[in-house]
């Protein structure tokens, strides 16, 4: 299993005080450096964290994967237009959410999907779909023409009760299994940490983990290159 490893929270300290540092792009190599298998970042409407400055950067000197998550909007189509990553993640985005919420509705939004996922695509961009453990979501997702999805994991991740989680894993795997049926890669994410890793880790039809707050937090007290690699052997 592979881990890619988002710094939007090495953005998000730099905004806090207007500052040059820390600097995305050097957390970035640094994680590549200790063995992530990718990048992860996120641009928003708002500019929260990470800006089209960062983007550019990352795709100069990213050697791994660049995987940019964002909303299916014309402003973030012609920003991925531009900087090519290797991968679009797509995203719901509310301007008053603290984070991601939840996974994108597509099935709701499948002929504008299926057009705008198509021109990226045209453009060599791979694309992905952040999605919840819902069935009839991911196989609209296969219908709007996409080959990899990642698996929503908040509701496990954010589970205080054993009950609660319990039946939150076993959502992940039969949606893992199904997508795997459907010939979509899955990735899973969203909330994983060093202490929940270990029942994601054990579905094998997930191929790849995007995990950002957990590894950021954990640099700043071991610092960027050993907080990946106890997140990797972990994973291992």
């Amino acid at each position: 299993m592979r881990l890619s490893v988002n710094v939007d929270h090495f953005a998000t300290l730099r905004e806090a005080r207007r500052s040059n540092e820390p600097e995305p792009v050097l957390a970035a190599l640094l994680a590549e450096q200790a063995g992530a298998d990718g990048i992860v970042c996120h641009i928003r409407g708002d500019r929260r964290h990470i800006k089209e400055r960062d983007l550019r950067l990352f795709r100069q000197v990213i050697k791994t994967k660049l995987n940019i998550e964002m909303a299916a909007t014309e402003e973030m189509k012609k920003i991925a237009l531009e900087i090519k990553p290797d991968v679009v993640s797509l995203v719901p985005e509310r301007e008053e959410e603290l984070t991601t919420e939840g996974g994108l509705d597509v099935l709701s939004n499948i002929t504008y999907l299926r057009t705008h996922i198509q021109e990226l695509q045209n453009a060599g961009i791979k694309i992905s779909i952040f999605v919840d453990p819902n069935l009839k979501q991911i196989d609209a997702c296969k219908t709007v023409g996409v080959d990899l999805i990642e698996i929503n994991t908040g509701k496990y991740a954010d589970s205080k009760v054993e009950k609660e989680r319990n039946k939150a894993i076993q959502e992940i795997q039969t949606a893992a299994r199904y997508a795997k049926n459907l010939g979509l890669e899955a990735h899973a994410g969203h909330g994983l940490d060093y202490k929940n890793i270990r029942p994601i880790v054990e579905i094998p039809e997930i191929t790849e983990l995007s995990i950002g707050f957990s590894i950021v937090a954990r640099a700043a007290i071991v610092g960027i290159e050993m907080a990946v690699r106890e997140m990797i052997s972990l994973i291992d």
